[in-house]
């Protein structure tokens, strides 16, 4: 019986042992038989990393999508429904981005665009950027109103 075991690097010392059991030579290495470590080699012909791909970002990573064209800005500006304001009285309240007053329920939407679709039943006083006709209209019925923001004009220059 062995009382100690040789390591497994001296034990394959000598000829034909530059594998160390790994089979070949250039099987044992560390990124090179895969195509590199991590993502590289997932350019233009990435075929051999599609799968990998696929499982980790889905399949919309390759190819372009959406508006490509370089003029073409994005609208960003954030709207909302009465709809919703409406529905989330309670956590406008709650968040002080509203507060009950004896004329109504004033609430400070300063960056939004009031859109009309649903109904409403409170009276409102609201402080908005923009808002649609049909908006404003709805708001007057119950008697309330909205507070529009003034635009800025950039091409106005400043007078001396």
């Amino acid at each position: 019986m062995k009382t100690k075991k040789r390591k497994k690097s001296s034990r394959m010392h000598g000829r034909a042992m530059g594998t160390h059991g790994y089979g070949a030579r250039k099987k044992h290495k560390k990124s090179g038989h895969k195509g590199g470590k991590g993502m590289s080699g997932s350019g233009k012909r990435a075929d051999h990393k599609k799968t990998l791909i696929n499982k980790l970002y889905g399949n919309k990573y390759f190819g372009k999508q959406g508006i490509t064209s370089r003029g073409t800005k994005k609208d960003k500006k954030d709207r909302i429904n009465l709809q919703e304001i409406e529905l989330n009285l309670e956590t406008y309240i709650k968040k002080e981005i509203a507060k009950k007053t004896k004329d109504g329920f004033e609430i400070n939407l300063n960056n939004y665009k009031i859109l009309g679709k649903g109904e409403i039943k409170n009276k409102l006083i609201i402080k908005a950027k923009e808002a649609s006709k049909s908006a404003i209209e709805k708001v007057k019925e119950t008697g309330g109103e909205i507070q529009l923001g003034k635009k800025s004009n950039k091409l106005e220059k400043p007078t001396k």
